[in-house]
């Protein structure tokens, strides 16, 4: 798989993470002083909210045997480069409070994604300028797929102690997703992937206490466990070179409860 230059990609992104995350810590010590905030429904065994986030996202891919031969059918390929894209979701906030200190929640949610993937593969040679032992050229051909996802995590979240009106809180479960795309239509793409899948997410946060909303900012990683990957109906010129498919995703949430 090839991951080189992801910082540069992500430069932006990570940027927008500081920020928020500053943005957070400087309510933090502003309202800390304050008289203690009863908004955000933590005493209730039930309580509901909603949530706005944004997200970065891409394949994780492996290379099969064939590509790996050098002598093989796929030896004109380079690499095959999966690309970090943004994207953005919306959902719902349902959170069953089993002790002050944790909650089991249920974030149903609709997301959309954009998957980019450059195949990079070697120029001519047989042209009459070449010489032997000049660097070939590269030919990046830039393949998207696009989806739009329905998805129900199901997520324990442990928060610490509270401390005037913020506490910080990890979050962890696991993240059901469907495509809302059907597979006949998904077989049109260059690049083909199945349509369901279960990720694994975790991630941290901190809740802020004001007068009448709980807002919580929190970043959390995802990692998809099923293996995507539909070769019998992708662009043959590069479809026997992949062997793996999973998907994995940086998201920036604001839950307001």
């Amino acid at each position: 798989m090839q991951t080189f230059n992801i910082w540069n990609s992500l430069n932006l992104y990570w940027r927008k993470v500081a920020f928020t995350f500053l943005f957070s810590f400087i309510f933090l010590n502003s309202f800390g002083q304050k008289i203690l905030s009863t908004a955000g429904q933590d005493d209730d065994l039930i309580s509901y909210g909603f949530f706005l986030a944004g997200h970065t996202n891409s394949f994780r891919l492996q290379y099969s045997d064939a590509f790996m031969d050098p002598n093989g059918p796929y030896n004109f390929i380079h690499s095959i480069q999966p690309v970090y894209s943004q994207g953005f979701s919306l959902g719902f906030l349902t959170t069953l409070r089993l002790h002050d200190q944790l909650n089991v929640m249920f974030t149903p949610k609709v997301g959309f994604y954009e998957y980019r993937t450059l195949v990079n593969t070697y120029g001519r040679t047989d042209i009459p300028d070449y010489s032997p032992g000049e660097s070939i050229p590269l030919t990046t051909t830039d393949v998207f797929t696009e989806a739009t996802l329905v998805e129900f995590p199901l997520l324990f979240k442990y928060k610490s102690q509270r401390f005037n009106n913020t506490r910080m809180f990890f979050i962890g479960g696991a993240n059901a997703q469907f495509r809302t795309k059907g597979q006949d239509e998904a077989n049109e793409d260059d690049l083909v992937i199945l349509g369901s899948d279960i990720a694994l997410e975790f991630g941290m946060g901190f809740d802020i206490y004001f007068e009448y909303f709980k807002f919580s900012p929190e970043i959390r990683f995802s990692h998809g466990l099923r293996n995507l990957y539909k070769e019998s109906h992708t662009n043959t010129s590069y479809a026997g070179a992949i062997s793996d498919i999973r998907m994995k995703t940086i998201t920036i949430y604001l839950n307001f409860q």
